[in-house]
């Protein structure tokens, strides 16, 4: 696959969106009709303001992760983001609505991003799908892992 791939020759669009105020069990709904594992979340405008993914949703629902101390002098002391994790946690876990859970500092690419862009943000944030944004940050498509492994197959 090129790596000067236009992300417009691999972008899904329409993009199933969501917005803040869109309850977990909505959003559970329209992402299992929709036969995906996340989504954009926007406003009202359509300018993207966050990112679902199906990760969100599951701590929801698990058993939360108690932060990990050592004992120092008769202190327990949390180790360094532990603490940082569990109230990430804890947030998502009480979450009614899409707003609660969702990754507020999404990364997304414009139209004229390459593959290697996408590739890149996929890997260096550890997301599996990247907004597609026009100047007004309104969403235009969205590129996930699988859109990029069937650009693989298909330079075969």
């Amino acid at each position: 696959m090129p790596r000067e791939l236009p992300v417009t020759a691999v972008m899904s669009s329409p993009v199933t969106t969501l917005t803040p105020d869109t309850t977990v069990e909505e959003a559970v709904k329209a992402l299992v009709d929709a036969g995906i594992s996340g989504a954009p979340v926007v406003d009202g405008d359509g300018r993207l303001v966050g990112l679902l993914d199906d990760t969100d949703l599951l701590v929801s629902e698990a058993r939360l992760h108690a932060p990990t101390t050592i004992e120092l002098l008769g202190a327990y002391l949390p180790l360094p983001g532990e603490r940082k994790r569990f109230e990430e946690e804890l947030r998502q876990a009480l979450g009614g609505v899409v707003g609660q859970v969702m990754d507020d500092d999404p990364p997304a690419v414009t139209p004229d991003a390459t593959v290697e862009d996408v590739a890149t943000l996929l890997h260096d944030r550890s997301v599996s799908r990247v907004p597609v944004v026009d100047a007004q940050r309104t969403v235009v498509g969205i590129v996930t892992r699988g859109d990029l492994v069937k650009a693989l197959r298909r330079a075969e």
